[in-house]
């Protein structure tokens, strides 16, 4: 409730306009602009949320991964495609929910193209990202399985960011 300020006598004053917020009105952004110049705290907030996000993805894959390969007997190759999507889809439902909960799907449909688009976005870029660092690193190099797969995840982070910052929960 708000309540209005008086002269001594009783009388009401009038409201004056806050020059602050009517500067910052004015120069509001709005659509295409506003999300691109979302500021940096702002950006730099949904980095951090993202790497939260990320982080619980990495043991969910490392996981997946000692699960497929040291449980199961599988492939390195296979075992790390399996773990990656694995982790691709933990991520895409924590990121709707928590990193982009300001970009709301309008209903299902949308939930389920938003996952497509982070599939084949995200998706893309860890699994041939994971895969060919992995080829490389265990398979030329020999080195650990589970710190190269540390290595491919760090790798293909920022790609991922920006795609799905721009691509799939766009504003």
């Amino acid at each position: 409730m708000k309540v209005q300020e008086q002269w001594s006598d009783g009388r009401p004053r009038p409201s004056r306009p806050n020059p602050m917020r009517a500067r910052a009105s004015s120069t509001r952004l709005t659509g295409e602009d506003a999300r691109r110049s979302t500021g940096f705290s702002e950006g730099f907030f949904r980095w951090l949320k993202f790497n939260a996000v990320g982080g619980i993805g990495i043991a969910v894959q490392l996981a997946a991964l000692a699960l497929f390969r040291s449980v199961l007997q599988l492939d390195y190759l296979v075992a790390t495609a399996l773990a990656v999507e694995t982790a691709v889809i933990h991520n895409f439902l924590w990121h709707e929910r928590f990193t982009w909960a300001d970009r709301p799907p309008q209903r299902l449909v949308h939930s389920l193209t938003r996952l497509g688009k982070f599939n084949t976005s995200n998706g893309l870029v860890s699994l041939a990202g994971n895969l060919l660092i992995m080829r490389a690193l265990v398979g030329q190099f020999h080195m650990n399985y589970f710190v190269a797969n540390l290595i491919a995840m760090a790798t293909c982070s920022v790609v991922n960011f920006l795609l799905s910052d721009r691509f799939v929960f766009e504003g």
